[in-house]
Protein backbone atom coordinates (compact mmCIF):
# COMPACT_ATOMS: atom_id res chain seq x y z
CA UNK A 1 0.00 0.00 0.00
CA UNK A 2 1.08 3.72 -1.07
CA UNK A 3 0.32 5.32 1.92
CA UNK A 4 2.51 2.88 4.59
CA UNK A 5 5.51 4.00 2.37
CA UNK A 6 4.28 7.58 2.07
CA UNK A 7 3.79 7.39 6.38
CA UNK A 8 7.30 5.93 6.44
CA UNK A 9 9.37 8.74 4.35
CA UNK A 10 6.78 11.31 6.67
CA UNK A 11 8.57 9.66 10.02
CA UNK A 12 12.19 10.17 8.24
CA UNK A 13 11.85 13.58 7.26
CA UNK A 14 10.46 14.06 10.78
CA UNK A 15 13.68 12.86 12.33
CA UNK A 16 15.21 15.61 10.12
CA UNK A 17 12.66 18.50 10.78
CA UNK A 18 12.76 18.46 6.52
CA UNK A 19 8.99 20.00 6.52
CA UNK A 20 9.68 20.51 2.31
CA UNK A 21 9.77 16.93 1.75
CA UNK A 22 6.73 16.40 3.90
CA UNK A 23 5.07 18.66 2.07
CA UNK A 24 5.46 17.28 -1.18
CA UNK A 25 4.50 13.77 0.73
CA UNK A 26 1.27 15.56 1.62
CA UNK A 27 0.59 15.75 -2.07
CA UNK A 28 1.52 12.54 -3.14
CA UNK A 29 -1.07 11.23 -1.00
CA UNK A 30 -3.39 13.36 -2.14
CA UNK A 31 -2.81 11.99 -5.67
CA UNK A 32 -3.66 8.84 -4.08
CA UNK A 33 -7.09 10.23 -2.31
CA UNK A 34 -8.04 11.30 -6.09
CA UNK A 35 -7.33 7.94 -7.26
CA UNK A 36 -9.02 5.94 -4.55
CA UNK A 37 -11.21 8.76 -3.18
CA UNK A 38 -10.56 7.42 0.80
CA UNK A 39 -11.72 9.79 3.36
CA UNK A 40 -8.81 8.40 5.82
CA UNK A 41 -6.27 9.18 3.08
CA UNK A 42 -7.57 12.97 3.00
CA UNK A 43 -7.63 12.76 6.58
CA UNK A 44 -3.83 11.51 6.83
CA UNK A 45 -3.27 14.10 3.50
CA UNK A 46 -4.49 17.26 6.03
CA UNK A 47 -2.40 15.78 9.05
CA UNK A 48 0.72 15.44 7.10
CA UNK A 49 0.19 18.59 5.45
CA UNK A 50 -0.73 20.99 8.69
CA UNK A 51 2.77 18.91 10.27
CA UNK A 52 4.86 20.45 7.19
CA UNK A 53 3.69 23.57 8.21
CA UNK A 54 3.72 22.75 12.50
CA UNK A 55 7.61 22.53 11.73
CA UNK A 56 7.96 25.17 9.35
CA UNK A 57 6.89 28.09 11.28
CA UNK A 58 8.62 28.73 14.74
CA UNK A 59 6.94 31.02 16.80
CA UNK A 60 4.16 28.75 18.57
CA UNK A 61 7.16 26.57 19.72
CA UNK A 62 7.48 28.14 23.04
CA UNK A 63 4.21 27.78 23.64
CA UNK A 64 3.31 26.13 27.40
CA UNK A 65 2.36 22.25 25.75
CA UNK A 66 3.64 22.51 22.87
CA UNK A 67 6.44 20.04 23.38
CA UNK A 68 3.61 17.33 24.67
CA UNK A 69 1.21 18.21 21.28
CA UNK A 70 4.20 17.42 19.10
CA UNK A 71 5.40 14.39 20.83
CA UNK A 72 1.71 13.07 20.51
CA UNK A 73 0.75 14.25 16.75
CA UNK A 74 4.05 12.46 15.72
CA UNK A 75 3.09 9.54 17.87
CA UNK A 76 0.01 9.14 16.14
CA UNK A 77 1.87 8.92 13.17
CA UNK A 78 3.72 6.52 13.92
CA UNK A 79 0.41 4.49 15.39
CA UNK A 80 -0.59 4.70 12.01
CA UNK A 81 2.46 3.18 10.39
CA UNK A 82 1.81 0.19 12.79
CA UNK A 83 -1.72 -0.26 12.00
CA UNK A 84 -0.72 -0.72 8.22
CA UNK A 85 1.66 -2.70 8.99
CA UNK A 86 -0.70 -5.18 10.89
CA UNK A 87 -3.23 -4.57 7.88
CA UNK A 88 -5.32 -3.24 11.10
CA UNK A 89 -7.86 -0.68 9.66
CA UNK A 90 -9.60 -0.11 12.76
CA UNK A 91 -6.50 0.35 14.35
CA UNK A 92 -5.29 3.25 11.44
CA UNK A 93 -8.76 4.92 11.62
CA UNK A 94 -8.25 5.05 15.52
CA UNK A 95 -4.66 6.63 15.23
CA UNK A 96 -6.64 9.37 12.63
CA UNK A 97 -9.48 10.18 14.84
CA UNK A 98 -6.53 10.37 17.73
CA UNK A 99 -4.82 12.58 16.10
CA UNK A 100 -7.84 14.81 15.53
CA UNK A 101 -8.42 14.91 19.27
CA UNK A 102 -5.23 16.72 20.29
CA UNK A 103 -6.16 19.63 19.37
CA UNK A 104 -8.99 19.88 21.88
CA UNK A 105 -6.89 19.08 24.75
CA UNK A 106 -4.78 22.02 24.20
CA UNK A 107 -5.49 25.76 25.54
CA UNK A 108 -4.18 29.58 25.32
CA UNK A 109 -2.61 31.00 21.98
CA UNK A 110 -1.39 27.30 21.10
CA UNK A 111 -4.95 25.84 20.74
CA UNK A 112 -6.19 28.86 18.13
CA UNK A 113 -2.83 28.85 16.37
CA UNK A 114 -2.69 24.69 15.72
CA UNK A 115 -6.54 25.27 15.31
CA UNK A 116 -5.81 27.84 12.42
CA UNK A 117 -2.97 25.43 10.61
CA UNK A 118 -5.68 22.55 10.40
CA UNK A 119 -8.27 24.70 8.89
CA UNK A 120 -5.81 25.60 6.35
CA UNK A 121 -4.08 22.27 5.57
CA UNK A 122 -8.07 21.21 4.84
CA UNK A 123 -8.94 23.90 2.75
CA UNK A 124 -5.18 23.34 0.87
CA UNK A 125 -5.83 19.97 0.14
CA UNK A 126 -9.64 20.68 -0.45
CA UNK A 127 -8.12 23.02 -3.02
CA UNK A 128 -6.13 20.41 -4.50
CA UNK A 129 -8.58 17.82 -4.77
CA UNK A 130 -10.98 20.38 -6.77
CA UNK A 131 -8.22 21.13 -9.02
CA UNK A 132 -7.50 17.18 -9.77
CA UNK A 133 -11.49 16.69 -11.24
CA UNK A 134 -12.96 16.00 -7.78
CA UNK A 135 -16.30 18.16 -7.85
CA UNK A 136 -16.36 21.11 -5.01
CA UNK A 137 -19.47 19.28 -3.34
CA UNK A 138 -18.02 16.15 -2.78
CA UNK A 139 -14.48 17.34 -1.90
CA UNK A 140 -16.11 20.03 0.81
CA UNK A 141 -18.10 17.01 2.58
CA UNK A 142 -15.61 15.10 2.88
CA UNK A 143 -13.26 17.51 4.53
CA UNK A 144 -16.58 18.22 7.14
CA UNK A 145 -16.11 22.54 5.52
CA UNK A 146 -19.24 24.05 3.71
CA UNK A 147 -18.80 24.96 -0.07
CA UNK A 148 -19.21 28.57 0.91
CA UNK A 149 -15.74 28.16 2.70
CA UNK A 150 -14.27 26.17 0.08
CA UNK A 151 -15.29 28.34 -2.61
CA UNK A 152 -13.59 31.66 -0.35
CA UNK A 153 -10.73 30.16 -0.26
CA UNK A 154 -10.25 29.16 -3.79
CA UNK A 155 -11.48 32.39 -5.13
CA UNK A 156 -11.62 33.08 -8.78
CA UNK A 157 -8.31 31.34 -10.21
CA UNK A 158 -6.27 32.87 -12.84
CA UNK A 159 -7.44 30.53 -15.64
CA UNK A 160 -11.22 31.67 -14.99
CA UNK A 161 -10.11 35.15 -15.44
CA UNK A 162 -10.88 35.21 -19.36
CA UNK A 163 -14.10 33.00 -18.98
CA UNK A 164 -16.95 35.35 -20.30
CA UNK A 165 -19.68 33.69 -18.35
CA UNK A 166 -17.42 34.28 -14.71
CA UNK A 167 -15.99 37.64 -15.24
CA UNK A 168 -19.25 39.31 -17.05
CA UNK A 169 -22.03 40.51 -15.06
CA UNK A 170 -25.18 38.66 -15.25
CA UNK A 171 -27.31 41.33 -17.59
CA UNK A 172 -24.20 41.33 -20.24
CA UNK A 173 -23.90 37.74 -19.96
CA UNK A 174 -27.73 37.46 -20.79
CA UNK A 175 -27.29 40.55 -23.64
CA UNK A 176 -24.67 37.96 -24.82
CA UNK A 177 -27.03 35.08 -24.50
CA UNK A 178 -29.80 36.92 -26.51
CA UNK A 179 -27.19 38.14 -29.28
CA UNK A 180 -25.99 34.34 -29.46
CA UNK A 181 -29.11 32.08 -29.78
CA UNK A 182 -31.42 35.05 -31.00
Amino acid sequence: MHILADLKLVAKALEHNEYVVIKQLSNTIIDHVTAHQDPDLLSVAVIVYALSKLIEREQYKDEKNWKKFYTSYCGTIGSMISSLEKNDDKGFRKAIAANRSLIVGLGGKLHYYISDVITRARMNKASQLYEKGISMEKTANALGISLWELSEYMGPRSEDKDNLYISLPLSKRIALAKEVFG
